[in-house]
């Protein structure tokens, strides 16, 4: 997530405003914002009711890691549109800022 809040300026000169959800508890989350020095927005999922309405979620009741968040991108739109959708299986698995940057571009967002 630190690659993200580098790339800052780059997603606010294109318009748009960087946001990270976890499903950790918001207790959690503010120690670990707090301890990795983040700077972008981050909000907790802990009741589980985004992420599943956006496919990042693992619903799998025989997988180990059943209701655990996966590692998703989104570009959403000023009109709430979902212009851009990158959700992968595997949560060790990180996106380069510049790709989503590219991604943000290329969708008109």
């Amino acid at each position: 997530m630190a690659g993200f809040d580098a790339a800052l300026p780059q997603f606010e000169a294109a318009g748009a405003q960087v946001v990270g959800v976890s499903g950790d508890a918001y207790q959690a989350l503010a120690a670990w914002k707090k301890e990795n020095n983040i700077k972008h927005l981050q909000l907790s999922d802990f009741r589980r009711q985004m992420l599943p309405a956006y496919g990042a979620l693992v619903t799998d009741e025989s997988s180990p890691i059943f209701r655990y968040p996966k590692r998703a991108y989104f570009i959403i739109g000023r009109d709430g549109t979902v212009k851009y959708v990158k959700v992968l299986e595997n949560p060790t698995m990180l996106l380069e800022p510049s790709e989503v940057l590219a991604a943000l571009k290329a969708s008109g967002a």
